[in-house]
This record gives structure tokens, C-alpha cells and sequence, in this order.
């Protein structure tokens, strides 16, 4: 029998847990690893509709991106999150997991996966914390850059990620006749990575959780900056998840039945 620390091994080599950002919280979030897997629901973050429909369904193990908590909470109320998903964990026997910046950072992780989704080449790591971030001989580390197949206008580029990620809105700084070829990119909250992008050779830089005075700075420079959104640019993760460990546990000759979770919506709306 499956059980939660073998899905944990299988995510260790998807996505090293040692080279999550030491502030993350990537791993296990609630359970016990000796509990029994037969069946796995796939989602972006842990919530209380995800929760439910996998005691619905039967699941015995949740896997998410983002963690159920980042910094360790002070008590644990039950009638709020993220004690009430613990309560449902521990009831119903389900544990959860996480892969978090282990995943961001991966070779041929989020970040990875999100380049290839947009369209780039040529791609390597866009920032390392220090030169000797290798896993498997390959140096590691967050967001990627690249090119285009071509050279465009930033209003066309701008027109392909809405259709490539099938986004409604998306935010654009910049002149929109700016021709880009290289391309910053950086899954999720990216505006700590703006002065990076600023010293790089890349004219655009596609992320998440742009505040205004990033935009300003990137105006300054007269680059162009696309803010899709953190869910726009993360929720593939499920995916991405979805079909990693999917192959592990085909591999293995493995007989587990894995879900995406289906009903995850950005939680702004535009009005």
C-alpha cells in the first residue's frame, strides 16, 4: 500500500524540498505520512471548497502549491481557516502536501513550464542567490529568461499571453509598440525580482503582484512589465502537478487515482 511519505519522495524528486526558500513552508502541512494513499486531489491552494470535495470524494491526501500556512499560527480555531481544514484533515484522515518554491525553482518546474506556456526559447535561470545552486549539474534558482520566436510589439505579446493562459484582463506598463524579444519571466509575486529585470537585457518582464512604484521604476526604464496576475500565473501549477506526479506513479507501477481539483476561481473580480 501507497502511503503519504512515498507521494512525498515522489515529490522530492520532482521538486527538491531542499532548495525551497528558507522562509517557505513546502512539504507536509497536516496528517500522518504512514497514512494509506489510494486516492489524490490536485489544487492551487488549500480551502475549504477544495477540503470539502475531497472528503466528498474520498480522498485520502490533497496536494497544493501554496502551503496551508507560511509562518506558524498561534492557535488553532476551528471555525476559521486554516483550523478548519485541519479539523477535516485529522477527521477524515487526509493528509496535506505541498510544493511550494521547491516547485517555482525546479528544473522543469512552475517556472519552466510557465515559459514553455508563453512561447520562449532559449531559456535559463533569471536570478540565483548564489553561484553554487545546482541540482542534477544544472544551475537552479527563480524565474527564468528567454526569446520569443520572434521579435514583436509589447501589445502583441500582450495579446498572445491572454490567449496562450486564456486570461481576460491582464495589466501592461509601458509604450505598447515596444519591440520585445527577450523576455524576464517569474511565477507568482515577481515584484522583488524588478530591479533584476531592470539590469538584464530582457525588454518585458511577465509576473504577478506588481506594486505601483515597480511599475514606475519599469516606466522609468522604458521596459515593458506585464502583471497577469498571481493566480494567472500559478494556477497551471495544478497541472503541472497533476502530470509530474502522474508519471512517477505510473513508473513506479503504482495504482492511484489522482484529481484536479476543478473549481478555483482568481479571487479578484473586475467590475
Amino acid at each position: 500500500m501507497v502511503k503519504t511519505k512515498d507521494i512525498l519522495e515522489f515529490l522530492n524528486i520532482i521538486a527538491p524540498f531542499d532548495i525551497a526558500e528558507d522562509w517557505d513552508n513546502s512539504g507536509l502541512q497536516v496528517g500522518n505520512l504512514n497514512w494509506d494513499v489510494k486516492k489524490v486531489m490536485i489544487a492551487l491552494d488549500v480551502s475549504m471548497p477544495l477540503m470539502i470535495a475531497a472528503k466528498k470524494a474520498h480522498c485520502d491526501l490533497v496536494l497544493t502549491h501554496h502551503p496551508l500556512m507560511i509562518t506558524p499560527a498561534k492557535s488553532i480555531d476551528f471555525n476559521r481557516m486554516p483550523g478548519k481544514a485541519i479539523e477535516i484533515a485529522a477527521r477524515y484522515g487526509i493528509s496535506i502536501l505541498s510544493a511550494h518554491t521547491n516547485l517555482d525553482k525546479a528544473n522543469d518546474g512552475l517556472n519552466d513550464y510557465f515559459a514553455t506556456k508563453i512561447g520562449l526559447e532559449k531559456t535559463k535561470v533569471f536570478f540565483m542567490e548564489n553561484s553554487s545552486s545546482m541540482q542534477l549539474g544544472e544551475m537552479i534558482g527563480i524565474g527564468r529568461i528567454g526569446y520569443l520566436k520572434s521579435q514583436a510589439p509589447l501589445k502583441q505579446v500582450v495579446h498572445q499571453i491572454k490567449e496562450k493562459l486564456a486570461l481576460s484582463h491582464l495589466r501592461v506598463t509601458g509604450d505598447l509598440d515596444l519591440p520585445v524579444s527577450c523576455v524576464a519571466v517569474c511565477t507568482g509575486s515577481g515584484g522583488s525580482l524588478v530591479d533584476e529585470f531592470l539590469r538584464s537585457k530582457a525588454e518585458a518582464y511577465i509576473t504577478g503582484d506588481i506594486k505601483y512604484h515597480e511599475a514606475r521604476r519599469v516606466e522609468e526604464y522604458s521596459k515593458g512589465l506585464i502583471d497577469v496576475g498571481h493566480f494567472g500565473s500559478e494556477h497551471m501549477a495544478v497541472d503541472l502537478l497533476f502530470e509530474k506526479l502522474s508519471q512517477a506513479i505510473f513508473k513506479a507501477g503504482l495504482n492511484i487515482t489522482i484529481e484536479k481539483f476543478t473549481k478555483e476561481k482568481d479571487p479578484f473580480i473586475i467590475v
